[in-house]
């Protein structure tokens, strides 16, 4: 199974302790290299950087096809990972692209890659009883990494996973 990641999954995964969820569900990740620099090169360090840099299941790929990269840039607007994430993905025809962001999941969809976000890796965690509950981690994403889920996908989730 191919499945390409972009920043934020990592980054949210690795804010509440939970980025061995990425290997224990696809074995393998493949992150551009923007994703990897996103990553790394940055002062101060954010969450997963020192887990990504010594990752033996994340392998870094370069994108061939410039061109779209930089359509995605100019004509979606969407950041260097994102749109390195979503290029990759096309190049590779991945099975899955892991991407949070509106825009990015918008145009992926869009294009026809297959996507999931942090919710869906947790919802996907519990259904394989790697996780005990969703609840508390969602909790923990709004409470400690700004990330935002409206009350309406909130429910959603709770209820798919028998935890509202």
């Amino acid at each position: 199974m191919i499945v390409i990641s972009d920043t934020s999954v990592i980054t949210n995964l690795a804010a509440i302790q939970h980025l061995y969820l990425l290997p224990q569900l696809y074995n393998q990740i493949i992150i551009p290299e923007a994703v990897y620099r996103e990553l790394v090169d940055i002062d101060p360090p954010v969450p997963g950087t020192l887990e990504i840099q010594a990752a033996s299941w994340v392998e870094i790929r370069q994108v061939v096809n410039r061109g779209v990269v930089e359509r995605l840039q100019r004509d979606v607007r969407l950041d260097l990972g994102e749109s390195e994430a979503i290029a990759l993905a096309l190049e590779l025809n991945a099975d899955l692209l892991l991407i949070d962001e509106r825009r990015g999941r918008a145009e992926a969809d869009r294009l026809g890659i297959r996507i999931t976000g942090v919710l869906g890796i947790l919802v996907e965690s519990k259904r394989q009883n790697l996780i005990i509950a969703v609840k508390p981690l969602v909790n923990s994403l709004i409470a400690t990494s700004e990330f935002r889920v409206s009350s309406a996908l909130y429910a959603l989730i709770l209820d798919r996973v028998d935890e509202s």
